[in-house]
């Protein structure tokens, strides 16, 4: 382990486009099926439908968030619906595997999905055992990232001194919470960075285009 981060006993991971490529776009497929649940909610067409789902992203952080503010949703009835995609396009990558299970400490996935999505996903990447915990919307109160009270709620949960961990993220913008209470910070840099880039880059220590590569290198090792 590079001395930067011997201090670092949890390793805190978002999930989409950062334990998977970019590449992927899984998220387009989850997008789709929003817009198909909107327009089947409140009866919309399709260009009507993409202009509420994407005002309530701006105004609430997600799309759910705005739909429950507004219309009082059932949040298990979203979750499940817009998660139900073909996972065909994720494939397993061996050099993750490896990596994540030389990597001392606990890891946890901390995403603004739902575990059970979280796990399939995982399952596809040959990760199903490798975490000891996960972070989701539900136990976030549905507030996702980047609110400050869900990096709170992580650390309460499990038991995890901020001091001693380290969140990584392809949002450098929800970077910016977990140094605020302490974290180290990686920033999972694949392209899929939102609204203009970073903005603040004092609060990213550590920045990389491929996850597996860079656990590799900080453990001394070379990717098979």
């Amino acid at each position: 382990m590079i001395p930067a981060l011997a201090h670092v006993e949890n390793w805190i991971f978002d999930l989409d486009n950062s334990l998977y490529p970019a590449s992927c776009d899984l998220f387009a497929l989850v997008d789709q099926r929003i817009g198909d649940y909107v327009q089947r909610l409140l009866r919309l067409d399709p260009v009507e439908a993409r202009r509420v789902q994407k005002g309530y992203f701006a105004t609430h952080g997600t799309t759910l968030a705005g739909l429950m503010a507004t219309h009082g949703i059932d949040p298990h009835d979203f979750l499940d619906f817009v998660h139900d995609i073909d996972m065909a396009r994720v494939v397993a990558d061996p050099d993750l595997v490896a990596a994540l299970d030389r990597l001392p400490g606990r890891k946890f996935v901390f995403t603004n999905a739902d575990e059970s999505y979280a796990r399939r996903v995982l399952d596809k990447l040959g990760l199903a055992n490798a975490f000891d915990g996960f972070h989701d919307i539900h136990k976030m109160g549905y507030v996702p990232k980047p609110s400050p009270s869900a990096y709170r709620l992580i650390c309460d949960r499990h038991d995890i001194d901020p001091a001693r961990a380290l969140f990584a993220d392809d949002m450098a913008r929800n970077l910016a919470p977990a140094k605020a209470i302490g974290m180290a910070t990686l920033w999972v840099d694949n392209g899929s960075e939102q609204a203009g880039g970073v903005a603040a880059p004092d609060y990213i220590d550590h920045r990389t285009g491929d996850i597996a590569a860079w656990l590799h290198e900080i453990l001394g090792e070379e990717v098979a």
